[in-house]
Formats: C-alpha cells, structure tokens, sequence
C-alpha cells in the first residue's frame, strides 16, 4: 500500500490518501512506455523535407556536348544526378511518420508512467486546488507553498478556467483534466499536481487499465 501526503493550497498537511499496490506497476510495462515515446516523437516531426528527382528538374533534352569525340564521358542531359544542379538521387520527400500503437499500449503505458511517479515521491497531492482569482503570480505562490520547482502537471477534475489562465503564462507548467491526461504527459514531467478529486480519477484510470 503506497501512501501520498495531502496538503493545502498553504503547503501544510491534511491527511494522506492511500493508493492500492494492485493498481499500481513499477516492474513490467516498460517496452510500452519506451513505443509511446517513440511514437509521440516520431509523429511531432514535420516530414517536409523535399529534393527534385532527375525527372522534376527544369532544363531541356539537349545534350551538353556530342556523344562521341570530345575525350569526355557521354552525357546525355543535365539533370543527371551526378551534375551540379541536377536532380538528388534517392532524396527526401515529403512523408509522414507518425506510428500508430495500439489502446493497450497506451494503457500499460499510462500505468507504468503513474506508477513511477507515485513510487518516487514525485505527486504532490492538494486537498483542494482553488485560486482566489485568475492571477499568475497567485498559482506561482501556490506552487512555491508545494515545492515545486521545475516543470509540473497540474491535474484537474474538471475544468477550471482561474487555474488556467494563471497557469498559462508559467513555462514548463500544463493543465490537464485527469480524466484525458495521456501516458505522454506523464512522461514529459517530472512532477504531477493532482487534485484530491482528479486523483480519484486517476485512480480510477488505473484500477481499469491495469486489469
């Protein structure tokens, strides 16, 4: 049974949540988390990347000197991939990467990431997270209550519009509602916000997944 610290908005202690060994996973999965990085990654690239065959080159059929008696190698048109100015062979073009993997990948990803995070130490757990009014520098106070340094998720139950227009301005920090948060953006950052209710959620998510 692994236990997380509730705290207030203020940093200080409110209880603790537990969080059943069965639902969780820090041996196995790993292969799926290792696909969706790479599959995420893989499908950010643009693909865009482009050169002209031979047959794309403007120019004419002429050949650039006779064929025979001139003591140079034939030559029959200057898009030959061995002039300057001629085509590429065997270039680039445009093409996507993206990899498709499928929901249980995703899935067992999504219980590894979690996991890992609970078993470091790293989800900070808030009893409530409400702000007063919609200010960056009122959610950056917040944060520092929480010792939280660095990059964050911040997981909400549902949508809070205060939070996220005080979180916007703030680099390395990203909202999301617990119930679409993805194996992904567990990996992206080092440490997880959750709200009590969203990590209700979260354990719900897991309970179902880990089956």
């Amino acid at each position: 049974m692994s236990k997380l610290k509730i705290v207030g908005i203020d940093g200080a202690p409110k209880g603790d949540m537990e969080i059943p060994d069965s639902i969780l996973c820090v041996e196995g999965y790993s292969q799926a988390v290792h696909d969706v990085a790479v599959a995420v990654g893989a499908g950010r690239r643009a693909g865009t990347a482009s050169t002209l065959r031979k047959g794309e080159v403007a120019g004419s059929n002429k050949k650039p000197w006779r064929q025979k008696g001139t003591g140079q190698a034939r030559a029959g048109y200057k898009q030959s991939p061995v002039w300057r100015g001629g085509g590429v062979a065997f270039g680039p073009h445009p093409r996507s990467f993206e990899k498709r993997l499928p929901k249980k990948v995703w899935k067992k990803a999504f219980v590894r990431a979690v996991s890992d995070r609970i078993a470091s130490g790293a989800v900070k757990v808030v009893d409530k997270l409400e702000l007063p009014e919609a200010k960056t520098k009122v959610f950056k106070g917040v944060l520092k209550a929480m010792d939280v340094q660095g990059p964050a998720l911040i997981l909400l139950n549902k949508a809070d519009p205060k939070i996220m227009l005080a979180a916007r301005n703030l680099q390395g920090v990203e909202v999301v509602l617990a119930s679409e948060v993805n194996a992904w953006q567990i990996i992206k950052y080092p440490i997880l916000v959750v709200d009590s209710a969203a990590m209700n959620c979260l354990k719900q998510r897991l309970e179902r997944d880990v089956a």
